[in-house]
């Protein structure tokens, strides 16, 4: 097998596709914990993107290298298996490991898929069959119009359906086709330096369910569902208190519409429960993860039995070739070993709350930004302007912390679980330097 060597691998990729990522070469063999390596200079990263909050538990976790582990994962990756209709031991091992530890008790309803925008995708259709089904309409009968009610700065992702609702960056669903459904504000906290919330969210929120309360007359029974990220990620780590989220709660009660939750950035333990849901005390109906889990999919709860023939039940309603991908299974199971083991979802709680202490005293030193905010490996803060962020996070890099942007003037961190105190203190070191 040919081996390319790093410094040509920018120049070979360049030649075949677009090639604007990070300039750096990760070396896989020699990345380690929290720490990534450039294949090319051997300079190490503090790595506080994780593949854009996909990759938990750092590079070559030694149980990710036990042999035992090592030649499951190959019989997996030798094969590639139709998950949909064709089963195996190992797909049910992780399903089961899934259902009983990862996912909360009364969410029955499984779904696996490749890739977040799908799980999103899917729990519309969900929605849709369901409040179709309740409108009393059949499926060889006239296509009702059903819409999504969402929000604004929301990412869902770029397939057909979740274009329609994702509006953050314009360049991602500009000039193509999209439905016209219902969007209206999003009523976020922003927050001092002593972490209490500084404006006057309550207000905000009033506006949102007049918006809300004027769709659903606008719109009738067509609204399916109410979809929402409980913490919004690409369009600016916005955090939403649960008094608002109880608000959508009783809304989608009162009008037959689903409530589902976009945990595809928060969910698989990134807050420091299995999903940010957890924190809040409110309860979706359906909930759509990817990312830190590998594998895609959809929960949902027992309200979706209200329609006997739902998608959980018919088959082929929802489906696809792989059903997921095997490979993802296993690698997911292994991740949730890992974590009850370590106690990761602890770690990563506490390391969250060091990290967020660390900035809040920054920004009183040295008024560099503002608004610091987020709970276990999902932190955030806002900078004066989008120019001032994008050099900070580039100081950042220079200084061997990876952070991403977030919205139009703030850097996010997406700390991986296994994240030490002395690390998260390294890299408050090398913020306020690069600040």
């Amino acid at each position: 097998m040919t081996q390319i060597d790093a410094k040509q691998v920018h120049s070979v990729l360049g030649r075949h596709q677009l090639a604007d990522g990070y300039s750096f070469v990760l070396d896989l063999e020699r990345s380690h914990g929290s720490w990534l390596v450039d294949g090319v200079t051997g300079k190490e990263y503090l790595d506080m993107f994780t593949c854009f909050a996909s990759w938990p538990i750092g590079y070559n976790h030694p149980m990710m290298r036990e042999e035992a582990f090592s030649k499951r994962l190959l019989t997996a990756a030798e094969n590639n298996p139709a998950n949909s209709d064709l089963y195996t031991g190992m797909m049910a091992e992780f399903v089961e490991a899934f259902a009983t530890k990862v996912t909360p008790e009364g969410y029955d309803h499984h779904f696996w898929v490749a890739g977040g925008s799908l799980a999103v995708e899917n729990a519309m259709k969900a929605a849709f069959d369901w409040k179709a089904h309740k409108l009393g309409l059949k499926e060889d009968g006239e296509e009702v119009d059903l819409v999504v009610l969402h929000f604004k700065q929301a990412f869902h992702g770029r397939s057909g359906y979740t274009m329609s609702v994702t509006n953050t960056d314009p360049n991602k669903v500009a000039l193509f086709p999209k439905f016209q459904w219902p969007r209206v504000s999003n009523p976020y906290c922003e927050f001092d330096n002593d972490g209490n919330i500084s404006n006057d969210v309550a207000a905000a929120e009033a506006v949102t369910m007049a918006e809300i309360d004027a769709a659903f007359e606008c719109y009738a029974d067509r609204i399916a569902c109410i979809l929402i990220e409980p913490m919004q990620g690409e369009g600016g780590d916005r955090h939403f208190r649960a008094e608002f989220l109880r608000e959508l709660r009783r809304v989608a009660d009162e009008r037959e519409a689903m409530l589902i939750f976009d945990e595809v950035q928060t969910g698989f333990y990134g807050s420091g429960k299995p999903w940010l849901w957890q924190h809040l005390g409110v309860a979706p109906d359906i909930v759509c993860f990817s990312k830190k889990s590998q594998v895609g999919g959809i929960y949902a709860n027992s309200r979706i039995d209200e329609v006997e023939d739902n998608v959980f039940a018919k088959s082929s309603r929802i489906n696809s070739t792989w059903g997921g991908n095997l490979v993802d299974m296993v690698r997911c199971q292994r991740f949730i070993e890992i974590i009850e083991q370590e106690q990761l979802a602890d770690n990563i709680h506490a390391r969250g709350e060091q990290l967020l202490k660390g900035l809040r005293s920054i920004a009183k030193d040295t008024n560099a930004f503002s608004d610091v905010r987020g709970i276990g490996s999902l932190i955030a803060f806002t900078m004066e302007t989008g120019e001032l962020r994008d050099k900070a996070v580039a100081a950042f890099q220079e200084r061997g912390v990876l952070a991403l942007t977030s919205g139009e003037d703030s850097v996010r961190f997406r700390m991986p679980l296994v994240i030490t105190a002395a690390e998260v203190d390294g890299a408050l070191e090398r913020i306020a330097d690069a600040l």
